[in-house]
C-alpha cells in the first residue's frame, strides 16, 4: 500500500515533528550523562593511567600522567561537553531509527534496502573506529605526547582541555576513516571502482597510510607507528575484497 501524498506544509510538519525527537532524545541522553559525572570520567580519563588496559597487554612502562585545570568554568564545560558527546553517542540509533524513518517513504523498495545496509554498515563502522581509537591508538597517544619531553627541566602539565578535545576528536577522525569499506562498497556499485585499480596502487595506498598514521600519532617509535598503521591497513585490504566481490555481482547481474 503506497503512502499518501502529503502537502508541502505536512511534510514540513513531519520535519519538525522529526526534529523535536531526535533533540529531545538527545537532551534526555546528554542529562542521564551528566548525572553519571563519576562514570562517565572514569570511562574518559581510563587512557592516561598506566594501568589501562592497552598498557597491561602491550607491557609498557608505567607513566604518569597529570592532568591540570587553568580557568574557572573549564571543567564545568567540560563536563557538559562530554555528556553531550556521550549523549548522542548513546542515542544514536534512535536518532538514525528517526531521520530513516522521515526519509523512508521518498525511497523505492530497493532503494530502502540498500539505504538500510549503507546506513547500518556506516554506523557500526563508526563505532568501531571509536572502539580502536579509545582501546588503541588514543592510549599509544596519550603515552607518547603526554611523557614526550625536550629536556627534564621541563615539565609537561597537561590541561583536561587538551586531553578531551585529543580524545573527540580522535574518535571523530577515527570513526571516519573506519567508513572506508562502506564508501569503497558504495563506488564499486555505481562502477566508478574496481579492486585492480586498488591492488595497482596498493604500494602508495600504504605510503599514504604511513603519512596518516605519523600525523595522527607523531611519534619515532617504529612500534607505535606499525599499529596505528595497521587497522587502516586493514581497512584497505578488506575494501579490496569488498569490491572485488561488488565487481563479480555486478557483471553476473548484467550479464
Amino acid at each position: 500500500m503506497e503512502s499518501p501524498q502529503l502537502s508541502f506544509w505536512e511534510h514540513l510538519d513531519v520535519l519538525r515533528n522529526s526534529i523535536l525527537r531526535i533533540l529531545a532524545a538527545a537532551v534526555i541522553a546528554s542529562i542521564a550523562a551528566f548525572s553519571f559525572k563519576e562514570q562517565l570520567f572514569d570511562v574518559v580519563l581510563a587512557p592516561s593511567n598506566s594501568g589501562f588496559i592497552a598498557y597491561r597487554l602491550l607491557k609498557t612502562d608505567s607513566f604518569s600522567i597529570h592532568l591540570i585545570n587553568t580557568g574557572l568554568t573549564e571543567q564545568f564545560m567540560i563536563h557538559l561537553k562530554m555528556a553531550v558527546a556521550a549523549g548522542i553517542l548513546i542515542a544514536s540509533p534512535y536518532l538514525l531509527y528517526v531521520i530513516f524513518r522521515f526519509i523512508s517513504p521518498a525511497l523505492y523498495e530497493n532503494e530502502r534496502q540498500y539505504s538500510v545496509r549503507i546506513t547500518v554498515s556506516a554506523y557500526l563502522m563508526f563505532l568501531l573506529g571509536i572502539v580502536v581509537n579509545y582501546f588503541v591508538i588514543f592510549p599509544l597517544t596519550v603515552r607518547f605526547l603526554g611523557t614526550y619531553q625536550v629536556s627534564e627541566n621541563v615539565e609537561n602539565l597537561l590541561t583536561i582541555s587538551s586531553y578531551v578535545d585529543t580524545l573527540l576528536g580522535m574518535c571523530l577522525i577515527f570513526g571516519v576513516v573506519f567508513e572506508i569499506p562502506v564508501v569503497c562498497w558504495l563506488l564499486a556499485c555505481f562502477g566508478m571502482l574496481r579492486h585492480e585499480w586498488m591492488c595497482h596502487y596498493r604500494r602508495h595506498a600504504i605510503v599514504a597510510i604511513l603519512i596518516l598514521a605519523a600525523i595522527i600519532t607523531p611519534t619515532t617509535d617504529i612500534f607505535t607507528l606499525v599499529l596505528v598503521s595497521l587497522p587502516i591497513w586493514l581497512l584497505y585490504e578488506a575494501s579490496i575484497l569488498i569490491v572485488k566481490i561488488t565487481c563479480k555481482k555486478s557483471i553476473k547481474t548484467n550479464a
